[in-house]
């Protein structure tokens, strides 16, 4: 008898997971086998509420119907034929995806990585052929503690050190200014910026909401000085934040969205560059290109997505059990619970630093059957998919009042 054998089924799949999976991710003991809605399933029957929704990319539910059926009816039809030729499912994908974005044309690609380096060399692209800036002199003003991704150009202007440590050299061509400081983002930018790159919200850094005027300010700035403004909307658009972008919060209409993430339902990666002609029309035949990118399979259910979106119900569902949630976690604070941010159903949730990290918080809900994800030492995030109910909601809230209220008896009972 092997060890394998002697161990349980989810012991067992861990186990072949650490022998032959990269380990690049540091995941918690959870093998999910199904999943349907807001529920996952693991291997050995045990039911959890999801409230991460893969970093917002099952914003619509775990294998939702409208999904489901448009990814079907297309397995059935053509699911790649490159873009050495055209797709009858590509162009109604960017029309639609245009239209949502009040905007004139998109660069589909496939991982929200992709999407925002081929923002960058579209940024790049127009301030050489359209602004006029010198071969290879443009600059890029980005955010401290942004997350964009970890390609080898993105976390060349991480602060991350994980993501950077032992990965040079670094890309230059960035600058670096403190998320929500409008005075430091205008003395970074000089006749040669291109674009500011910025998330709406910063999510990787613990849902963090700049000030109400930070981006109205760089909006202004960016005109001023004829610079583009990019909007990372990877995480926070497609209705997470109760606005179809989080950038709608704000009163701002970026230069470029980025997006990606809930762009593929939940099915498969799907992410965009979308923009006006004056900017995207800068491209030309073989400048840029992805051998799965707009692919007929992920453009059907694009366009799926986009049409649920454009009815505007996952964005008042959102708002409304947002306003709900929140309430909920702020409760708490007081209780274990020291911060609460974000706006609809995304919430960075400070906890106490005294009942441990936040790894170890999401391992003791995960016990419970709750799922959620840490941060930054002891910050959790909850982002459950939009389709989760109140009643879920405060289920999954009593059991993270418990775990607090557990932690801290016990490290009372020690400390006495």
């Amino acid at each position: 008898m092997t060890v394998v054998d002697t161990m349980n089924i989810t012991e067992a799949a861990i186990a072949v997971d650490d022998r032959y999976v990269a380990h690049n991710y540091s995941p918690l003991p959870v093998v999910a086998a199904s999943a349907d809605g807001v529920w996952i399933t693991d291997v050995e029957g045990r039911r959890y509420l999801d409230c991460l929704a893969a970093y917002s990319a099952v914003n619509f539910g775990h294998r939702n119907p409208e999904v489901i059926a448009a990814a079907h009816a297309q397995l059935d039809r053509v699911t790649l034929v490159s873009r050495a030729f055209h797709s009858d499912r590509l162009g109604p994908f960017c029309e639609a995806l245009a239209e949502l974005c009040g905007k004139d044309m998109v660069l589909p690609m496939n991982s929200g990585a992709e999407a925002v380096e081929s923002g960058i060399k579209v940024a790049r692209k127009w301030g050489t052929d359209v602004k006029g800036v010198p071969a290879g002199q443009s600059n890029i003003v980005v955010a401290h503690n942004n997350f964009h991704g970890r390609t080898t150009t993105i976390i060349s202007f991480s602060d991350d050190e994980t993501a950077r440590r032992g990965f040079g050299p670094y890309t230059p061509g960035f600058r670096s200014v403190p998320f929500g400081d409008a005075d430091a983002l205008a003395a970074a930018i000089d006749e040669n910026t291109v674009a500011v790159l910025l998330e709406p919200i910063q999510g990787e850094a613990g849902i963090i909401v700049p000030p109400r005027d930070f981006l109205p300010r760089v909006r202004a700035l960016c005109t001023e000085h004829n610079v583009l403004m990019i909007a990372d909307e990877i995480q926070s658009g497609l209705a997470r934040t109760g606005r179809t972008f989080a950038c709608d919060h704000f009163g701002v209409a970026p230069d470029i969205y980025l997006l990606g993430k809930a762009l593929g339902g939940g099915v498969v990666p799907l992410s965009a560059v979308v923009a006006d002609r004056d900017v995207l029309g800068v491209l030309h035949p073989g400048e840029h290109g992805s051998t799965f990118g707009g692919n007929p399979l992920a453009a059907a259910i694009g366009t799926t997505v986009v049409a649920m979106l454009a009815r505007g119900e996952f964005q008042s569902r959102s708002a409304e059990l947002g306003d709900h949630l929140h309430a909920r976690l702020r409760a708490l604070i007081g209780s274990g619970v020291v911060a609460v941010r974000g706006m609809g159903l995304w919430a960075g949730v400070d906890v106490d630093p005294a009942l441990g990290s936040g790894k170890q918080i999401t391992l003791k809900l995960a016990e419970r059957g709750v799922l959620v994800k840490d941060t930054h030492g002891s910050t959790l995030r909850f982002a459950p998919p939009l389709v989760i109910t109140a009643e879920e909601i405060d289920w999954a809230i009593e059991q993270f009042a418990d775990v607090l209220a557990d932690t801290g008896s016990h490290l009372s009972g020690t400390a006495l």
